[in-house]
């Protein structure tokens, strides 16, 4: 049975989770601070952490420090109402592997539970190269657990944008990094995308960087812009032989959602621009 250990200094919060992973055939450990959270871990160990940012005695951003170097380190799900960008990417250095907004929804804290413990504690981790508030660069496994982590963790510094933008741009980086690990990676978490995501008052870049030689769009017959119309499907099976997703938005589709797509010559370099 899965171990848990529940971290925040409001009461409320922490029998809202306790009950919520009782249900679900959980073990859960209760925690009011960081210094009872490292008592805890100190003494037995957990699969997964969720820790409160700001909390008395010891801050989640402190436990995370003591973490480091530490032999056996769970993974660890930061909860926040702080939707500021310093403690989510002083958080986002620790290699946390998700983070959730405070007030919580069950379902969400359920599902990003379940698919933290279903992934491998030795699953290779995301490193983070850059953690400043207009640049984040990234090194990601080429493996599909990892695109919503990813766009969650650069959701958090789009908060400010108009809901539309932030759907729009959300979409075409989803399909771009599933792409750059589908096509370039062929799915082996051994190889690594870089993603970089750059900010300023005018614009918001993001640029990927897959490990694969490129491609060429007459190649793609996995694509459905290289598929005649009088055969529209055909994408669809090449796509199943290859273990690939069933369908995403497609380039053509991808390009109408920003302002600017453009690749390198290889075509295994891509960036994303939308003006802001």
């Amino acid at each position: 049975m899965p171990r848990i250990l529940v971290t925040d200094d409001d009461a409320t919060t922490r029998q809202m989770i306790r009950d919520t992973l009782k249900k679900a055939g959980y073990e859960v450990t209760m925690a009011a601070d960081g210094i009872a959270a490292m008592r805890a871990l100190q003494k037995n160990e957990f699969d997964l952490v969720l820790l409160d940012i700001w909390m008395p005695k010891m801050t989640g951003l402190g436990l995370l420090g003591r973490l480091h170097g530490e032999k056996h380190i769970p993974k660890i799900i930061v909860m926040t109402s702080d939707k500021t960008s310093d403690p989510f990417l002083n958080a986002l250095r620790g290699r946390v592997y998700q983070f959730l907004l405070k007030p919580l929804d069950e379902e969400a804290l359920l599902r990003t539970v379940e698919n933290a413990l279903s992934n491998s504690p030795d699953s290779t981790a995301i490193e983070v190269l850059s953690a400043n508030k207009h640049w984040v660069e990234l090194l990601v496994p080429c493996e599909r657990s990892v695109v919503s982590r990813v766009q969650s963790f650069l959701s958090k510094l789009e908060t400010d944008l108009p809901p539309e933008v932030m759907e729009k741009v959300g979409y075409a980086f989803r399909e771009l990094l599933n792409n750059a690990i589908e096509w370039g990676g062929h799915l082996d978490p051994n190889l690594k995308v870089r993603i970089s995501y750059i900010r300023t008052k005018k614009l918001l870049m993001y640029r990927l960087d897959d490990p694969g030689p490129g491609f060429k769009l007459e190649d793609l017959k996995h694509a459905a812009v290289s598929n005649p119309e009088d055969d529209p499907l055909a994408h669809v099976q090449v796509r199943e032989k290859k273990g690939l997703r069933p369908g995403g938005l497609g380039l053509m589709l991808t390009q109408q959602l920003v302002d600017e797509l453009v690749y390198n010559e290889a075509r295994n370099e891509v960036v994303l621009i939308k003006y802001l």
